[in-house]
């Protein structure tokens, strides 16, 4: 592994790391190498040598070689986005009759199409199609059984109308989204921001993606423009609905697209007051930081061989910006805050449920 040489905003800080990495190997020809270096860090690089081959190539210097297929994903799932879109639109025009037990039951049903959506992910697919065929919302009630740790409760304690006196009723409520995969996983993220506004659960939603195209599938600002737009301009009304509205959200600043180099480096989160201050204070600022997938989970726990009963506040390693809930399907080996042994009784059933998708958590971490 060796250092990085085109000039880019983040070049010294990855060569820092690599030159880190190899005072803890103790290599005696000064080089990190692939089995003997953590695989976050490593899987981290190697994408991060693919961009530094694209841009030592102009004119090609900002094509995104991962484009072609997270634009497949999304119109491969055209089925199940048109049901999405047409569910929320149906329902925003009831939001005023909904009870607060309705209101929070809807709630959680967008919280599980986002978290189910997680398991369209083109870096684990090997080439195959990873897009969603059926229509989500119909298989949610069979699919909560599979939900190992769900804190759902705390969100929704956290956001619920009416927490509030009547006289900072009108208060600013913003959510953050650290996004993970583009394609339809991105659109089961908008259609959540799209309810918490349409419900006043919150009055602003901040996304948060890569500056670079990142593990095939993970969201650029480019993926996100696309994608509102291709929904601006469907055929379909309720697809083409959202589309407007997401477009108009973005007019506003209702909705706020951030990017920043610091989720495409190779340091823990819990890095991240030191290394990037200014988007730890950014993170801040909202009343909850919702992460989507596993890359980001791992990065949240250091990506350790935890025990399984390992409290999620202890992984974190003092990483608490605000109130945070991690919502991912498992596809990596590492799960902390479980029950004793749920763990390991999954472990004698299952073999692999730890890297399949199958599973899901929402895991929080804030004032209970």
């Amino acid at each position: 592994m060796i250092p990085l040489v085109e000039k880019f905003a983040d070049t010294d800080i990855w060569n820092q790391y690599l030159d880190y990495q190899q005072s803890l190997l103790g290599e005696t020809d000064g080089k990190a190498r692939w089995f003997f270096s953590p695989w976050l860090f490593v899987e981290c690089y190697m994408y991060r040598r693919i961009h530094e081959a694209i841009i030592q190539s102009p004119p090609i210097d900002d094509f995104d070689v991962f484009k072609e297929s997270k634009d497949q994903n999304f119109f491969e799932s055209q089925e199940s986005v048109i049901a999405l879109c047409t569910y929320l639109q149906e329902l925003i025009s009831t939001l005023e009759v909904l009870d607060e037990n309705q209101l929070k039951n809807e709630f959680f049903k967008f919280l599980q199409i986002s978290l189910w959506g997680n398991k369209c992910d083109l870096s684990l697919s090997g080439g195959e199609t990873s897009s969603q065929k059926t229509n989500i919302i119909t298989s949610l009630g069979e699919l909560q059984a599979f939900i190992l740790v769900n804190d759902m409760e705390h969100l929704w304690a956290l956001l619920r109308p009416g927490k509030e006196t009547e006289t900072d009723s009108a208060a600013a409520v913003r959510v953050a989204i650290v996004l993970d995969n583009s394609g339809f996983e991105l659109v089961t993220d908008l259609v959540l921001a799209h309810f918490l506004l349409s419900s006043r659960l919150a009055t602003e939603v901040h996304f948060y993606g890569k500056t670079i195209p990142w593990f095939v599938s993970d969201t650029t600002r480019r993926d996100f423009t696309w994608l509102v737009e291709q929904a601006k301009s469907s055929s379909d009304k309720y697809l083409s609905r959202c589309g407007l509205d997401w477009e108009s959200y973005l007019k506003v600043g209702k909705w706020v697209y951030h990017d920043h180099i610091f989720w495409t480096l190779p340091h823990e989160f819990c890095a991240m007051s030191q290394v990037a201050p200014d988007l730890y204070t950014e993170l801040q600022k909202a009343h909850l930081i919702l992460f989507k997938g596993d890359l980001n989970y791992r990065k949240l726990t250091g990506d350790r061989k935890w025990e399984f009963t390992v409290p999620f506040h202890q992984a974190l390693n003092g990483f608490h910006p605000a109130p945070l809930c991690s919502i991912r399907t498992l596809k990596a080996e590492i799960q902390v805050g479980l029950q004793p042994g749920q763990g390991e009784e999954l472990a004698a059933s299952e073999p692999s449920w730890l890297t399949t998708g199958k599973y899901g958590i929402f895991q929080f971490d804030g004032p209970l």
